[in-house]
């Protein structure tokens, strides 16, 4: 196994309680697992714009690793699917071997309530542009779907799943060509026979291109989800996909105006208000956090400056009873163990009135982990709780 994998963890973070009972606490993170990079998986939620865990009643969280779990795909290995139990026993419930299985899983997996795992992979499969993939719970892995980037798109996002079986996410790349030299993505579905339908394909300009997050939906059967490029301010949109196909932008992002790049998974509030992150530009140009009314007036909650501020908030925003929202950036803090230029990423909290707290900076201890790519779930006693 290459060293170039730098160590990795689960970590909790408390917002109303104390980690006094966790064995390993940096600088107000519980580290809940490490990864060691190899057979045990590498690069959790590495890319992830979604949570990448997901817990069931029992506390065992579930999620995948990018490479590692064998010495396939040039020798990083190809990934994992893994579950953490309570006690911090991590079980790798199923090692990719490259190829026709799928290679590196990105967006972590959802889970039915027979105790069965779907996910994606980036790469591998049949004609290389990734799979869906579902895991028994004896460890036996299927490919529901392979990806062809030449006519159903390549490297799929996460999921989601309805009461009838039926599974739905999207492509961020190919599908068709926006021109001679690109794709711009798609948004598909997954029937339990294995029949896939393909919902929307991106044209890239004004409807949008390479969407990255989770779909969410609403009781009336239509999807929202966002684009990271293109759209009517060339920066990227929030996209809302009717049950006939009709696509609607929206909102279109501006750079300078109220970000780039939303990669992020939206959450909607029971009002209809959307909330979500974009990666990059803004006022303080290191990305924003916003809210999306319905009547499609986008207010910017905040703009990340970069330094203990943080920047680029890859992933999406959780939201409390209260109204607060939690997420992580993947630059910026001040970590004194941090390698890296622009930092090493912060978890933060915005109040309803816009205002920000850090919570924990990554890169403070050399073992607190770096760089939280996917993002948070909520646990028990007031924890947050994510990869790093």
């Amino acid at each position: 196994m290459p060293n170039t994998w730098r160590k990795q963890i689960v970590f909790a973070v408390a917002v109303l309680a104390a980690l006094a009972s966790f064995d390993t606490v940096y600088a107000g993170a519980a580290v809940l697992y490490a990864f060691n990079g190899g057979p045990d998986g590498a690069g959790p939620g590495l890319y992830s714009t979604d949570t990448g865990l997901i817990a069931d009643s029992a506390g065992n969280l579930y999620g995948t690793t990018y490479a590692g779990g064998g010495s396939g795909c040039a020798g990083d290995g190809c990934g994992t699917v893994f579950m953490l139990a309570p006690d911090g026993t991590e079980t790798v419930l199923y090692a990719f071997r490259g190829l026709s299985d799928g290679e590196n899983p990105t967006s972590g997996v959802i889970r039915d309530t027979a105790g069965n795992l779907y996910g994606t992979t980036v790469t591998g499969g049949k004609y290389g542009g990734g799979t869906v993939f579902k895991l028994a719970p004896d460890g036996t892995e299927t490919v529901l779907h392979s990806f062809d980037p030449e006519s159903d798109g390549e490297y799929p996002n996460a999921l989601i799943r309805d009461m009838s079986g039926n599974i739905y996410g999207t492509t961020y790349d190919c599908g068709i060509r926006c021109d001679l030299s690109a794709c711009c993505g798609t948004v598909f579905e997954l029937a339990p026979n294995g029949t896939e339908t393909v919902l929307h394909f991106f044209t890239g300009g004004s409807d949008g291109s390479h969407p990255q997050g989770r779909l969410i939906w609403d009781g009336a059967g239509n999807f929202y989800g966002t684009t990271t490029q293109d759209g009517p301010g060339g920066s990227g949109t929030v996209f809302k996909l009717a049950p006939d196909g009709t696509e609607t932008v929206l909102h279109g992002f501006a750079c300078d105006k109220d970000g780039s790049s939303p990669e992020g998974t939206l959450i909607r509030d029971k009002a209809g208000d959307f909330y979500g992150t974009t990666t990059y530009c803004g006022a303080g140009g290191g990305g924003t956090a916003f809210k999306l009314a319905p009547n499609g007036t986008l207010t910017v909650l905040h703009a990340f400056v970069g330094g203990i501020d943080g920047y680029y908030p890859f992933a999406g925003l959780i939201q409390d009873r209260a109204g607060n929202l939690y997420g992580t950036t993947i630059g910026g803090g001040d970590g004194p163990a941090c390698n890296y230029s622009y930092g090493c990423g912060i978890l933060f909290k915005l109040a309803p009135d816009g205002t920000e707290t850090v919570l924990h900076t990554f890169g403070r201890h050399r073992h607190s982990g770096s760089s939280p790519y996917a993002g948070l779930i909520f646990a028990p006693k007031g924890m947050l709780i994510g990869l790093a």
